[in-house]
């Protein structure tokens, strides 16, 4: 599709809302290069060969523990941390019976990583004790898991049980807002109208695009728009100043 013309560009003037193309987010999100370069760009979670983790050694016993360390820690520590963790313990069962402490030692460097080591150990000894291993795909029970919320949830269902959900954090909001693809003002508010709106099959991919994307071009304070790919569609609604 053609895209719409930019509005003017000085760092005073912010785009208004109706100004964004409506197939400009999903061309987006079809995949052209986010200029991020090296793993900051590569889509969150999405790291698992040929899809689905239950292919990954271990099978889907590993699914869960696995999503569930992985979708805890953030990028761009997650990948190196979580790897470590399940060089170590592979398994719920294996996780749970591992001490907080050593725990805690595996997921260092992630932020929180002391409260996290207790709740991921909680975890895996839910899952041990009354899954027999293997976490159901509900969102319900996900959710049920002391620091667990939507937006985790909604991360695994998607990658581990093939899901469609989109799982919805302040950057994927901002963005959304800033092209003027939706006008909400709580991410919980943006999920709700994302699954009225974005077709299924973007789901899950606009997370793992979005997240790296906010992170380190679209930002909260003074986004990086010289750098950005998608300067001339965007409305830039919202921004008074810009890099």
């Amino acid at each position: 599709p053609t895209a719409p013309t930019s509005p003017a560009r000085s760092c005073g003037r912010a785009g208004r809302r109706g100004e964004v193309s409506e197939a400009f987010p999903l061309s987006f999100l079809r995949g052209p290069s986010l200029g991020l370069g090296g793993d900051a760009g590569r889509p969150f979670l999405l790291t698992t060969g040929s899809g689905h983790p239950a292919s990954q050694p271990g099978g889907a016993n590993e699914v869960p523990g696995r999503m569930r360390l992985r979708g805890y820690l953030s990028l761009p520590r997650e990948r190196s941390t979580s790897r470590r963790g399940f060089a170590r313990a592979r398994t719920p069962a294996e996780m749970a019976a591992l001490e907080p402490e050593e725990i805690n030692r595996l997921i260092d460097p992630s932020r929180f990583h002391e409260q996290k080591s207790v709740q991921i150990r909680e975890m895996a000894i839910r899952i041990r004790d009354e899954f027999d291993g293997e976490l159901p795909c509900d969102l319900a029970v996900m959710t049920s898991f002391r620091g667990v919320g939507i937006k985790c949830a909604h991360l695994a269902l998607g990658i581990a049980c093939a899901v469609p959900s989109i799982s919805v954090d302040i950057h994927v909001h901002r963005v959304v807002n800033r092209w003027g693809y939706v006008q909400t003002t709580t991410p919980e508010q943006t999920m709700l109208a994302l699954e009225a709106k974005l077709p299924k099959r973007y789901w899950v991919t606009i997370n793992a695009l979005l997240v790296p994307f906010g992170k380190h071009i679209c930002t909260g304070v003074a986004p990086r728009c010289s750098a950005c790919p998608l300067l001339d569609m965007c409305p830039r609604i919202g921004v008074t100043s810009h890099r």
